[in-house]
């Protein structure tokens, strides 16, 4: 089908909304701003207790509630421990931690840690459904670098809708090599997550869920850390934003109004080798970056999202449909009169080991096309390959569309080895979990799967556009121990994908 068709096979949509809510949309040639006097809400640390074997534990409850997103209006929303995202975890490398999470929602959810090495029993996907007024219990060992990680819904066929409603959260793992780097760290102050997102509202309020588009729910509105128009005041020479997009569909192409140059920290997966200058970075959903900004006493800076470089790879109708071509406002920084001092900024972050690609264990391709990866919608019951644990694998992943996709592993951080043959810029040769999958490009992965070996309980790749995902654009494998022959369904009741999301239930 051709992508006029496709869409309208999806919604029945006669036409694209048109992004018009005045005092939200800005382009560079008129900068407008939007009201920006709203404080930026930081999202509280959660609360945690650690026993005496030294296990650190958590607690979440997943609920409905109501939050002011719009200044003087109620929307509805859903939250972990409060009534819009959720509190940041935060544990350290070594630590094992253990959550109760309580799902006081009228239907079933899950808890996906979203670039988290974890067993695949508490993975959070799928196959971890937690039904309303049911307690679920995973535990595990953190082993993995310093990064910044997020955590959210991730039920079969409904991810979108209950991102959307407001479930999302930041988890931070700390470790004594980052801790020394000597990178802003006063969680709040000089430190700040940042989750992006968009919404549409009605005129009351109230979320508007109607008309996806090819890419799923496309917002006219930003909404920073769940409030629209934020700012923050900063006290500090230095701040450290921890972005995150937790946007549904909607690609971010950030940087600041005044053209300044920010660094590059981290990817997904943790920080890079070294600072990275830069005045612009983009990030699709799910994709995290760390940059660090130096401040002037006394002046404000406005963080934009601008259009896309390059219109993402697709046509200029197709562009101005997903969003490419827009310009947001996302945070206004207000430095006061005088500054704290700030550490000067680090010339090494982290020495990153790079995976032997020479002799993988295993290649394997991944087409992208419509709501398929290798012509293939996601089946519940469904194995689709089994990889060995401990070992290292290349993956080439090609859009072979002509939509934007992505492309998230469960379980692993990776390595990009090159895009359609070429190494790639150094903002992206770091550990990553997401990555950006243009039309008609193609690459190559690398990525080792450590330590869990389950042959019956499977982790996910997919899309994570979160319409395209729940539409079908997912697939499920097993790690297993060298020889084990694991079986290629899962008997499941929840069987094979639904051909319609029904985003109003």
């Amino acid at each position: 089908m051709n992508q006029l068709s496709r869409r309208h096979f999806l919604t029945g949509l006669a036409a694209t909304p048109v992004v018009i809510l005045a005092g939200c949309v800005v382009t560079e040639n008129e900068p407008a701003r939007a009201p920006t006097n709203r404080p930026l809400p930081i999202p509280p640390l959660a609360e945690s207790v650690v026993d005496a074997n030294g296990t650190r534990h958590f607690h979440l409850e997943v609920a409905a509630g109501t939050t002011e997103m719009l200044a003087g209006k109620t929307t509805a929303t859903w939250g972990y421990n409060g009534s819009v995202l959720g509190p940041t975890l935060r544990a350290r490398r070594g630590e094992t931690v253990a959550f109760r999470v309580k799902n006081l929602l009228p239907e079933p959810t899950s808890v996906h840690w979203h670039g988290m090495h974890v067993p695949a029993r508490f993975d959070g996907g799928p196959h971890q459904t937690i039904e309303p007024g049911a307690l679920w219990e995973p535990t595990w060992t953190v082993d993995q670098p310093s990064s910044t990680l997020w955590y959210h819904p991730h039920p079969h066929g409904s991810t979108e809708k209950h991102v959307y409603r407001g479930l999302a959260g930041i988890f931070l793992i700390d470790d004594d090599s980052s801790d020394s780097v000597g990178l802003p760290q006063e969680y709040g102050v000089d430190d700040v997550p940042l989750i992006i997102q968009d919404r549409r509202f009605e005129p009351d309020g109230s979320l508007d869920e109607s008309d996806s588009t090819d890419i799923g729910l496309l917002g006219d509105t930003i909404i920073t850390n769940g409030v629209a128009g934020a700012s923050l005041t900063v006290t500090t020479e230095r701040i450290r934003l921890r972005v995150l997009n937790g946007s549904s569909g909607r690609l971010y192409n950030l940087g600041f109004d005044d053209f300044r140059e920010f660094h590059l920290l981290a990817t997904d997966g943790g920080l890079l080798s070294e600072p990275l200058p830069l005045s612009r970075i983009q990030i699709s959903p799910g994709e995290r970056v760390e940059v660090l900004v130096h401040i002037d006493a006394g002046t404000d800076s406005m963080l934009r999202t601008f259009p896309i470089d390059g219109r993402g790879g697709v046509d200029q109708e197709s562009a101005d449909a997903f969003g490419f071509e827009d310009t947001f406002d996302i945070l206004e920084l207000r430095a006061e009169q005088q500054l704290e001092a700030s550490p000067s900024l680090p010339t090494v972050l982290a020495v990153l080991p790079q995976l032997e690609v020479e002799s993988p264990a295993a290649e394997r391709d991944f087409e992208l096309q419509w709501f398929m990866i290798n012509g293939r919608r996601m089946d519940m019951n469904r194995i689709d390959f089994t990889s060995v644990v401990d070992t290292t694998e290349v993956w080439t992943v090609t859009n072979v569309d002509n939509w934007p996709h992505n492309f998230h592993v469960h379980d692993a951080q990776f390595q990009i080895i090159d895009i359609d043959g070429t190494p790639p810029p150094p903002e992206l040769s770091g550990w990553k979990d997401t990555v950006y999958t243009p039309p008609g490009q193609r690459i190559r992965l690398a990525l080792t799967f450590g330590r869990y070996a389950d042959s019956t309980q499977p982790y996910m790749y997919h899309c994570h556009l979160l319409m395209h995902e729940d539409q079908g654009m997912m697939g499920q494998f097993v790690v297993v121990e060298p020889g084990a022959q694991p079986a290629q369904t899962i008997p499941l009741s929840t069987g094979t994908m639904p051909n319609h999301v029904d985003m109003h239930s």
